[in-house]
């Protein structure tokens, strides 16, 4: 069952702490986060794909912000994925920036 975010929690600081993925393809599946207006980005490690797998691989982020993009891609010619699953951990950490 999906938990859904209420509409006060819409502007809290969040945490992303990993991508779970599982998919299948060639070549190398590179993600990548952003924060909102693309100001902050983070490139996490590349994931090597197969044609078939029957595992979920797990990538390490330390990411913070409001709104979270996530953008996967390959970048050489004739690279292609399937994406069967993916999950973004992610916790909320502070309601707002802090007052400067």
């Amino acid at each position: 069952m999906a938990k859904y975010q209420s509409v006060n929690d819409q502007d809290n600081i969040l945490h992303a702490v990993a991508v779970r993925t599982r998919v299948t393809g060639s070549g190398n599946l590179r993600i990548s986060l952003h924060s909102l207006q693309d100001e902050v980005n983070s490139n996490l490690k590349p994931i090597p794909m197969q044609t078939s797998t029957a595992r979920l691989i797990d990538t390490l982020s330390n990411f913070r912000s409001q709104r979270i993009q996530i953008e996967m891609k390959t970048i050489d010619i004739d690279e292609t994925f399937t994406i069967d699953k993916f999950y973004i951990f992610i916790k909320p950490v502070a309601t707002s920036y802090p007052v400067l």
